[in-house]
């Protein structure tokens, strides 16, 4: 469970780690096997494995610091922009179960695939059966 993932052990104070940022919901992190430099981690101290399953006030916490830690790593890297990763779950490619967001810097005078590949194969929507989808999840919301 996420109690026990390396996230809750670096939260815990139990393992040691490059902090950038720390409040009392959040914990920003330098990542041990960046993309690319300033490649940071962004995780809510509640140990939830999934997005889905992290409180609204803990999504808002993680949510308010986001633009300031990529404003941040942004000034002091040069980058000119960044690709901000949320892998959630592990068909998704999530390989620690606690909520964390990449922030990943990326720099115009670099090479593009600087350590992080990209593949976007959009599909038709179709729109009847779009506009059932859309119905059964706002139904929900």
């Amino acid at each position: 469970m996420s109690e026990d993932s390396i996230f809750s052990k670096i939260i815990r104070g139990e393992i040691p780690s490059q902090k950038l940022y720390e409040d009392e919901s959040v914990i920003a992190i330098l990542d041990l096997n960046p993309l690319s430099e300033g490649h940071t981690l962004v995780i809510p101290k509640e140990p939830a494995a999934t997005m889905d399953e992290l409180s609204d006030d803990s999504a808002a916490a993680l949510g308010r610091v986001l633009p300031r830690i990529c404003r941040a790593i942004m000034m002091v890297t040069g980058a000119t922009a960044t690709n901000i990763l949320q892998n959630n779950g592990k068909a998704a490619g999530q390989e620690v179960e606690h909520v964390h967001v990449h922030i990943i810097p990326r720099f115009a005078d670099r090479p593009s695939g600087a350590g992080l590949s990209k593949t976007w194969a959009p599909e038709k929507l179709d729109p009847d059966a779009g506009a059932d989808l859309g119905r059964k999840i706002a139904r929900l919301l």
